[in-house]
């Protein structure tokens, strides 16, 4: 599992005062990017090979401005091509979102989808977690 602590700044926060729901997909694709230098080291888009199948949001409940939001990622599936990773956010020790995105191992000049390479299908199984109940309800 990946693991990474942000903390929210006042522009996160819409007129109620809670963090605002279009920031927790950013959020979550921050956490990904651990996941996606699995697949290209530097970022570097050029260099890309991932495409984003499926994404799903679930609010359990309300963020705060000005307390840390730790984001847990970790992968729950592995397939030929494509993978699931799995996010939760958690503020004070409770769970505030749960995400789950289909992510696809592209060739974007061929425009399909690839194999997972096997130094890689090691590497995410590293991260994977099968027993998180997170994302599962």
């Amino acid at each position: 599992m990946f693991t990474r602590t942000i903390d929210p700044t006042f522009s996160d926060t819409d007129a109620l005062g809670h963090i605002n729901n279009t920031r927790i997909p950013v959020w979550f694709e921050l956490g990904r990017n651990d996941v996606c230098r699995l697949f290209t080291p530097d970022l570097d888009p050029q260099k890309w090979v991932l495409i984003l199948a499926r994404m799903e949001i679930e609010y359990r409940a309300e963020l705060a401005f000005n307390a840390p939001i730790e984001i847990r990622t970790w992968i729950s599936r592995i397939g030929n091509s494509s993978f699931t990773v799995d996010q939760a956010l958690y503020q004070h020790g409770e769970l505030g979102a749960e995400g789950r995105t289909v992510m696809i191992h592209f060739d974007h000049a061929a425009k399909q989808a690839r194999p997972i390479p096997e130094a890689i299908r090691e590497a995410l199984a590293a991260h994977r977690d099968t027993t998180a109940a997170e994302c599962e309800s």
